[in-house]
């Protein structure tokens, strides 16, 4: 399995993996049709609040969001039905949104 990203912690093991690429036989649940959204820049590792502002924006328009922190830069899931509207919101922030 290729994933973007494993998670492993002592009460269970999570892949996050591209929706077309899972097999139904080694998962035992799922969550579909979310979409990554990377703040493709170097984030500081001591920078405090960048998130909780995407968070605070989504969560007033209640979008509900996942997000993975690597060292240097952040990811954020969100619903694929949402995409249009966490972009927007991005957009107000500052945030330049490039098509890959």
């Amino acid at each position: 399995m290729n994933a973007f990203a494993n998670i492993i912690d002592k009460n269970e093991t999570i892949a996050i993996i591209e929706q077309s690429k899972y097999d139904d036989e080694d998962v035992i649940e799922i969550e579909k049709d979310w979409k990554v959204l990377t703040f493709d820049m170097v984030l500081p590792f001591e920078l405090v609040g960048f998130l909780a502002k995407v968070s605070k924006v989504f969560a007033d328009q209640k979008i509900p969001l996942f997000d993975i922190s690597a060292y240097s830069t952040d990811h954020i899931l969100v619903k694929e039905k949402d995409v249009a509207r966490a972009e927007e919101k991005l957009k107000e922030l500052g945030c330049i949104i490039e098509e890959k």
